[in-house]
């Protein structure tokens, strides 16, 4: 005697199989897909370990480019920076001035246009005199006296430590946010307490290079690059050098 299986039932067993092989088949996709396969493991981590990694990582490097730009009590500055423990050099922009710095040691060299030399006159000034001023020491570097009020603030822009310091440690309580990809290299990224904090990513490639930071409440975003990467420092040469001979205009905008 053969039995049969009613074809309804038959049906709802064709369907339940065909579900739970679809239903295993996925937890088998899914238990092979790692996100963190052929990275260098650092999105794993907390992101309190992740912030460490990276302050670690960027103090070991020689060397590294900030560009971007930073918004701060003293104005809003477009940064182009190579930097290293004996100094740096590149080019600061403001609002009413764009000029290049060099610092070798403690030795510190300004290059302005015409704007940064002419914009802190005073009302009244002798517009001609100062005119004239300003049009022979546009595009000649600058040596700064290390007693100028302005020394300290200029040797900030060229100072690794000091801006990374300022840029490796976010405010608040730290959260993982997304995966991101900045310059082609994915990255994990951190962020500050309540998005005010600012946000870190983290390259997930290699050392764990920070590569690009944003301020929390717009205060501006910065690409890090070329971590590691060596570049010379020479002091400009006597004939395109001049001697101010006196206080530097501010750089506040």
């Amino acid at each position: 005697m053969t039995s049969s299986v009613p074809p309804a039932r038959a049906r709802r067993r064709t369907a339940l199989a065909a579900l739970l092989c679809a239903g295993l088949a996925a937890a088998l996709t899914a238990c092979g897909e790692d996100p963190d396969e052929g990275t260098n493991g650092v999105g794993k981590l907390t992101a309190a370990e992740i912030e460490k990694k990276a302050q670690r990582a960027a103090d070991a490097a020689d060397a590294v480019r900030l560009a971007g730009t930073l918004v701060g009590k003293g104005g809003t500055y477009k940064l182009n920076m190579q930097l290293k423990e004996q100094g740096g050099t590149g080019s600061v922009v403001s609002k009413d001035s764009t000029f290049e710095l060099l610092r070798i040691g403690d030795e510190l060299y300004l290059k302005a246009d015409s704007g940064f030399w002419s914009h802190d006159e005073k009302p009244g000034a002798d517009s001609a005199a100062g005119g004239a001023a300003a049009d022979k020491l546009q595009n000649k570097y600058v040596k700064v006296p290390q007693d100028d009020p302005t020394y300290k603030q200029l040797r900030g822009f060229t100072d690794k430590k000091t801006l990374l310091d300022g840029m490796l440690t976010l405010h608040g309580t730290l959260g993982k946010g997304d995966r991101k990809t900045v310059g082609g290299t994915p990255t994990v990224q951190i962020t500050g307490g309540r998005g005010e904090g600012g946000t870190l990513d983290v390259s997930l490639k290699g050392k764990a290079y920070p590569l690009r930071f944003a301020r929390g409440g717009g205060g501006g975003t910065v690409i890090l690059s070329d971590w590691g990467k060596d570049f010379a420092l020479e002091a400009p040469t006597r004939g395109d050098t001049v001697d101010y001979g006196k206080q530097l205009p501010k750089t506040s905008s």
